[in-house]
């Protein structure tokens, strides 16, 4: 039994270890672009989805009001969206990008082959692991 306290088998310490891995890859790539990673997630899911509410836009990316708010304010800084208040409901914030967001998604289109490339995976196994931590958050009831 104390062998599951060894720290090489834990796989809370690998995933950690792999996070810490993966956000060091993005951070320089994503430097080229003048994102960082959460502000890169949230360009994602407004290009793949368009406008969309604030609180429409933290379900997908897991991210409250608090976290998320702030970091929209630096993309509307950055003139890559709008925040608008809905006129029927003025607790709701629209978000759109603008001109300038949309060109941005063709710079950022290399990044996945980038990062897939700077991981030096396979792509089996990139899709194995993706559909193992797919499973973990579905069995938590997150999605």
């Amino acid at each position: 039994m104390d062998d599951l306290l060894k720290l090489d088998k834990q796989l809370c310490f690998s995933v950690y270890v792999l996070h810490r891995e993966i956000m060091q890859q993005y951070r320089a790539i994503l430097e080229e672009i003048d994102l960082t990673y959460p502000q890169y997630i949230t360009m994602m899911a407004l290009w793949e989805n368009g406008e969309q509410t604030v609180n429409q836009l933290g379900s997908k990316l897991f991210l409250d009001n608090g976290t998320l708010t702030p970091l929209l304010k630096r993309l509307e800084a950055k003139a890559l969206l709008t925040r608008t208040r809905s006129k029927s409901d003025e607790r709701v914030v629209k978000i759109k990008l603008t001109k300038q967001g949309l060109m941005l998604k063709e710079k950022a289109s290399c990044i996945p082959m980038q990062i897939f490339q700077t991981l030096n995976l396979e792509y089996d196994d990139m899709v194995q692991l993706k559909s193992l931590a797919d499973k973990i958050v579905n069995n938590s009831g997150k999605r």
